[in-house]
Order: C-alpha cells, then structure tokens, then sequence
C-alpha cells in the first residue's frame, strides 16, 4: 500500500480477515442487583438508610462489574455516566476513558496500522469505525473516542498534512515563511470554514464515521468527539510538525503580532465549526486538546491561547447547549489556575496531565464547579504490575474524594508496547472501586450482609 499524500482519496479497501466492518454486540444489558426488604435485617435497613441519606445526591450506578478477562467486556450502568459526572453530578462509580485508547498497544489495533497509513484508516469511515470500537468492544470504557486526529479539519482551510510512518505528522505549505502572504486574497489563502455544513462535503467521511458510532454506542456508552485548540493547532501549521518549544512559530508572536491574531482568528472560526459538525453529526461530548501547551508560558498562554479557546467553548455552547466540553491542556499544569480563572463557568470538565498532583488540581478547582479528568501517569500502565495500576487508579479516585467524582484518565496516551491486560485492570479497576471513607466501607458491609 503506498503512502499517503496531498492527493489522497479515502477507499474502500478490503479490511483485514476477520475484522470486517464492526458488528452490533449481542450482549445483554448487565442486570442490576438492588437490595430487597427480605435481604436485610430491619435493623440493617435502617442504618442503609442513614447511610444513604448522607449522599442523597448521589446518582447511583446499579451494578458493580464483574472481573474480567481479556476478550469482550460490557459498559456497566448507567451507559450515560461519563455525560453526567461531566455535567457536575456524582456516579456511584468513576467513569473512565484513556486518551489513544485506539492505539498499536492493541494487536487488533495493528493489524490495520502495519497495513494501511493513518489517514488512509481515520479517512475511510470503516475502518474509522472499527478502529474506535475495538478497544470498547475489549475493555468496556464509559466512553468511545472517534478515531481521528487533531489535524484532520486543516485541509478544509487550504492547509494541507501527511502523516508519515515513522516520523508522524507533517504540515505543508512553508507557513513558517509565507504564513504573512497565505493570509491575503489569493488562490493559496487560508481560508476560515464560517458555518458548520461547510465540512459536509470535505469531511463527508467523518459524519459518516460518527453517525454510525452514535447508533452502535447509543445506551452502551458515551461518544466523544474531539478537536485542536486553535493556538495548537496554529503552531503545527507553521512548525509544519512535531517541536519541543514551537520556536519559529513564537517569532511570528513577538515580532507580527497581529498576523498571528488574524492566522488564530481564521483557526477559531473554522474550529468552533468543525466542533458543531461532530456534534451534529452525534458526538455527545467533545475534548479540545491544547497538545503544545507545554511550550505556553502562563502569560503567553493568557495572551494567545485562552482567547481562542473561550471563543471556541461560546459558538460551541450557543449552537448545542448541554453538551460536555473538557479542555485538556498537555504539560499546561504549571499554569492549571490560570487555566481555571480564564474558562470556569465556561468549561465543564478540565483535564489534568501528569505533571501535577489531582489532589493539588482539586483544591484548586474546588468551588468552581469544574470536574476534573486524569491524571494517571501512562508509565504506570506501560511498566507497572497489576497490584500498581490499580493502586494507581484508587489513589487518584481517593485524590478526588472518592468515587463518581471526576473522570478518570492518564496524563497523556496510552504508550505503545502497554500491556492489553494492564489496560483492562485500569478500567476494572476504577468501575468496581467504592472508596476507602467510613461511609463507602459501611455501606458495601451492609450491602453484604
């Protein structure tokens, strides 16, 4: 199979043997186990129900689930928790998702990436489709993340990538010289996308892709969309790749200033519709990754980046109110409070990497309303023994205040070469965890009795 290329077409290929265009699952929904009067002495009851009435705002899960092993693995109930812990209310148990969840960690996973190029895989809607569900389909997550990259809406922009094996993304266009010029009036402009049915004919493939995630995931699980923060997003295109400090795209900001606020107006624009489209398209929730966060400083992040990021958060909340939004800003924790004052009351949910601990990102985030998202540390899955994933999922529950109060995740991907069965223990793990307070202790005792 050759490389993809400017001129690539998404196909129809053959898809590998016996891992054809995804199938709808068959496994009944988990049965849900609630105490009866004739379970309990009456004098249990009555301390169920003090213990009960101290959490009366708790939204709780009916079934705890089973242990498992690697194979097939179901969502337990409720299918909606990730969409309500994100809204502020509180699950019985913690949802759980991991970034690059669809990932060469996976064997099935593999069998694509060795065979046909990114964007040949994320372009082709069955092959999208399968490789988002395969991970869900082993290890049960209360979410399923589209298969696709934060790149994917540029070209609609007149900005065009590769990705290249190996070497991974690469920008075309020498933005980091003609940038200036790529914004006046030509046939080479950047363009802004300004109404969300301007991706319908360039990005068909990924209405098609989410439409027939919704129907498959639809009371099983969440579906999660995601995009690129415009100043992100931005520093790709002139980097036109991966960078440690985005160095050539931080000259454009110090010595052009208001061509760098034109270049992130046109992203802010097309990003905020290209969030609507996967809404629309059945997205149920949608991450915005600030991936090169950690080359912002905390004023630069204020200046360049926040703006652009609250700009995207409003046309996304006027156009599909209630939908979650997290914010996820990789290597930004240095600066998490100034990430807190610029988007509380904006955001719902706020990803945490790994660089700080949750439970200083709690009090900081305390009486704001935001939930948090993470922050295990990738290592730990990728080298770690069973008993260490899931002492690392209890501390970070614990970190919290216990279960059901903020989603879990990583600090960043999953790795390659992570072990599928430390995977597993990780979501197992934080759906089966009740906490270690007096109040969860006391009631899974009388729960037992």
């Amino acid at each position: 199979m050759a490389d993809t290329s400017l001129g690539f077409v998404a196909a129809s290929p053959s898809l590998p043997a016996a891992i054809k265009a995804p199938r709808p699952r068959q496994s009944a929904k988990p049965e849900c186990h609630r105490c009866s009067s004739s379970s309990i002495v009456l004098g249990a009851a009555a301390s169920l129900c003090v213990a009960t009435g101290r959490r009366q705002d708790r939204r709780r899960a009916c079934t705890v689930p089973r242990l498992a092993e690697l194979g097939s693995r179901d969502t337990p109930s409720p299918h909606d928790l990730l969409l309500r812990v994100a809204r502020g209310e509180t699950g019985d148990h913690t949802p759980v998702w991991l970034m690059r969840q669809a990932g060469r960690y996976m064997k099935a996973f593999r069998n694509y990436s060795e065979r046909y190029p990114f964007r040949q895989r994320s372009e082709t809607p069955d092959m999208a489709i399968e490789l988002s569900l395969q991970c869900w389909r082993q290890y049960g997550m209360d979410g399923v993340i589209v298969f696709s990259d934060i790149l994917t809406p540029l070209p609609a922009m007149g900005i065009n990538f590769d990705v290249v094996r190996g070497r991974g993304p690469i920008v075309l266009g020498d933005l980091a010289r003609t940038l200036e010029d790529r914004l006046q009036d030509g046939p080479s402009q950047i363009r802004e996308v300004t109404g969300h049915e301007g991706f319908k004919e360039s990005h068909g493939f990924l209405r098609e892709t989410l439409q027939a995630l919704r129907s498959e995931t639809e009371e099983k699980c969440s579906l999660l969309g995601f995009v690129g923060a415009p100043w992100t997003l931005a520093a790709y295109a002139v980097e036109a790749g991966s960078t440690k400090e985005a160095a050539v795209f931080k000259k454009w900001m110090f010595s052009k200033p208001e061509v760098v606020d034109e270049f992130l107006r046109r992203m802010t624009v097309t990003i905020s519709n290209y969030a609507i489209y996967q809404v629309k398209s059945g997205a149920q929730c949608i991450q915005i990754f600030e991936s090169w966060a950690h080359c912002l400083t905390p004023e630069l992040w204020r200046r360049f980046a926040a703006p652009c990021v609250q700009q995207v958060v409003a046309t996304l909340r006027k156009e599909c109110p209630g939908v979650p939004i997290i914010y996820f800003a990789n290597g930004g924790s240095s600066y998490l409070r100034d990430q807190v004052e610029a988007l509380q009351g904006q955001i719902d949910v706020l990803g945490v990497d790994g660089h700080m601990r949750l439970d200083e990102a709690a009090k900081i985030v305390d009486g704001t309303g935001l939930v948090l998202q993470g922050n295990v540390d990738p290592y730990v899955l990728r080298y770690g023994s069973e008993s260490e994933v899931r002492q690392a999922v209890r501390d970070s529950i614990d970190a919290v205040g216990g279960p059901g109060r903020h989603i879990l995740n990583l600090g960043h991907g999953v790795l390659q070469g992570t072990p599928e069965e430390n995977v597993l223990f990780f979501v197992e793990e934080a759906q089966r965890y009740q906490g270690t307070s007096e109040e969860y202790t006391s009631e899974k005792e009388l729960l037992a009795a």
